[in-house]
C-alpha cells in the first residue's frame, strides 16, 4: 500500500506542475491577487477560513484509508455536503455519509466488499478571533457531531455517535503566499455493535502544515499529523499513536469551484504492548482525501 501511497503523491505532483507551466506565460504580482479562503488549502489540517456572510457551498469531499499489517484493506467515507455561512462570525454545514469497504485477509477484521449509506453529519464553526491588517493570525472553533450505521474502519453494523471538535488556526507569514495551518483535535465516540457490548473510545492530537501559493489559483505545502488513541473518552487509558505526514493540494478552478487534495502516509507509530513498528491497529499506513466544492 505504500506504492499506492507514492502513486498518490507522484499524481498530486503532476497536476501542480501542468496547472504550473499552463500559467507561468500570465503569472502575476502576487500583491494583486484576490485573497484566498484559507479553510481547505492544508489538506485533512482545516485553516479557519468561514467564508462570506451570506455564501453557500455545495461539496463532495472523499477520505480513503489504506493499508492495515496484512491483507488487503480499504475504506472511505464521503461527505455530501450543504454549506452555508449565516453571518460573517458562523458556518453551518450538514450532509449524509457514503462509505465504501473493500477487506480481506485482514486479522480482526471480517471480509467484506460493500458500499452503504453509513449516517449522517452537522458542523458547526465559529470564527473566535478574525485575521486583519495588523493581526495575520485567525483561529476558528468548529464542533461536528456525527451518527453512523456503519463502522467507518471494520463496515460492520453498528451506532456509533461521535463528536469531533477542533480548534482551527492559520497563520498569512507571506501576503497572500504562505500560510501555515495548525490544528488540535479531540473526538469521543460511543459505538454499540450489533453484537456484543458497547464500547467509548477517543481520538487526540494536532497538525502543522505549511501552504505556498505558487500561482493566484493553485496552493501547495505540506502536512504532519500526530495523534493518540484511547479506549475511553476521558483519554485515560491510552493504546497507541502515531505521526502522519505528505503533500497537499489546492486549486481554484473558477472564482466559485475548486478542488483539495491530500495524501498522508504513516512514518513512525506504536502500539501499546506490541513492539512492532507502526501503529497499524488504531490507523491506517496511508490516507487520501479529495474534495470537489461549488459556491453559490
Amino acid at each position: 500500500m505504500v506504492k499506492s501511497g507514492g502513486k498518490c503523491a507522484l499524481a498530486l505532483c503532476a497536476v501542480a506542475a501542468v496547472f504550473a507551466s499552463a500559467s507561468v506565460a500570465r503569472a502575476e504580482d502576487p500583491s494583486s491577487w484576490r485573497e484566498i479562503e484559507t479553510k481547505y488549502i492544508f489538506g485533512f489540517t482545516l485553516g479557519s477560513g468561514i467564508g462570506l456572510e451570506g455564501e453557500k457551498e455545495v461539496t463532495v469531499d472523499t477520505i480513503g484509508r489504506f493499508g492495515k499489517r496484512e491483507g488487503n484493506y480499504a475504506a472511505t467515507e464521503t461527505k455530501y455536503e450543504f454549506e452555508f455561512t449565516p453571518s460573517q462570525f458562523i458556518q453551518i454545514e450538514f450532509g449524509a455519509l457514503g462509505s465504501t469497504h473493500d477487506i480481506h485477509g485482514v486479522t480482526d477484521l471480517d471480509d467484506r466488499s460493500q458500499i452503504a449509506l453509513s449516517g449522517a453529519f452537522a458542523e458547526f464553526r465559529y470564527l473566535a478571533l478574525e485575521r486583519t491588517s495588523s493581526n495575520p493570525l485567525a483561529v476558528t472553533l468548529a464542533v461536528e457531531p456525527t451518527i453512523r450505521r456503519i463502522d467507518e474502519t471494520s463496515g460492520d453494523r453498528v451506532r456509533n455517535y461521535e463528536f469531533e471538535t477542533t480548534v482551527n488556526a492559520d497563520l498569512e507569514l507571506l501576503r497572500n503566499r504562505l500560510y501555515a495551518g495548525f490544528n488540535l483535535l479531540y473526538e469521543p465516540e460511543f459505538t454499540k455493535p450489533a453484537f456484543g457490548d458497547s464500547f467509548h473510545e477517543a481520538t487526540a492530537g494536532g497538525s502543522a502544515a505549511l501552504s505556498f501559493r505558487i500561482l493566484s489559483n493553485v496552493v501547495l505545502g505540506g502536512e504532519v499529523w500526530y495523534l493518540r488513541h484511547y479506549d475511553a473518552a476521558n483519554l485515560t487509558s491510552f493504546t497507541g499513536d502515531a505521526i502522519l505526514l505528505g503533500p497537499t493540494l489546492y486549486i481554484q478552478f473558477t472564482p466559485k469551484s475548486f478542488m483539495s487534495a491530500a495524501w498522508n502516509a504513516q512514518v513512525w507509530g506504536r502500539e501499546i504492548g506490541n513492539p512492532v513498528s507502526l501503529n497499524l491497529s488504531e490507523f491506517q499506513r496511508n490516507r487520501v482525501k479529495l474534495k470537489f466544492a461549488y459556491e453559490f
